[in-house]
């Protein structure tokens, strides 16, 4: 496999020969405007790409439509809401403050794509922007955008994602509760209680969501 190995960029080059079609150049800006802007306010749901000493790592983040908020067309505000508490993505936004984002609406076709760096924040008032169900956040991840621009559907299409009809049966694969018991088997005496984890999880993520 070694020797069909790409490492040059004129290999590369040869492989994609037809040039950038207008759109792809125009349709990135160095904020956010009006149009982008609507599709952040419409998102649930974002993918979280950073890069830190132990390598990259790639993390969702979802809540109510919005959730992300724009500051001003060079800054948007997210919200840390509760997790497992690895903290890996602060973390390593710590060592490398550049951030990458992937945002996706239900429905529609295009995805959003913003580059940028960060800070962490636990200013009061910051937080308090943020409260849901009588909690706030730990911290709000502060991003200055650098980069903003939206990906065509091509994807979204070929993977027929939003289409009712192709949603898998959950049933027809290894739950939370059978993952762990059967990493824990290969490592530990006594494995851990996957029956006993799914039987409490909806309840738990119901009760933990802020």
């Amino acid at each position: 496999m070694t020797a069909h190995c790409i490492t040059s960029l004129d290999q590369l080059a040869a492989l994609y020969p037809n040039p950038i079609a207008p759109a792809s150049v125009i349709k990135e800006i160095d904020h956010i405007d009006a149009n982008y802007g609507a599709l952040i306010a419409a998102s649930p749901f974002f993918v979280l790409a950073t890069n830190g000493p132990d390598g990259l790592d790639c993390s969702p983040r979802g809540d109510l439509p919005g959730f992300v908020a724009v500051s001003d067309a060079k800054t948007l505000l997210i919200p840390d809401r509760r997790g497992n508490n690895r903290l890996d993505s602060l973390k390593n936004l710590l060592s490398d403050n550049r951030i990458g984002m992937l945002f996706l609406i239900p429905g529609y076709g295009e995805t959003l794509r913003v580059n940028g760096t960060a800070v962490l924040s636990t200013e009061p008032e910051l937080c308090a922007r943020f409260e849901m169900a009588g909690k706030l956040p730990a911290c709000v991840i502060v991003v200055t955008v650098e980069a903003a621009y939206f990906q065509c559907s091509r994807a979204v299409v070929r993977a027929d994602l939003w289409n009712p009809a192709t949603q898998v049966d959950k049933r027809t694969l290894p739950s939370a509760g059978t993952i762990l018991r059967e990493i824990s088997s290969r490592a530990a005496a006594e494995a851990f209680d996957g029956e006993a984890y799914d039987k409490a999880l909806p309840e738990r993520v119901k009760a933990t969501l802020y």
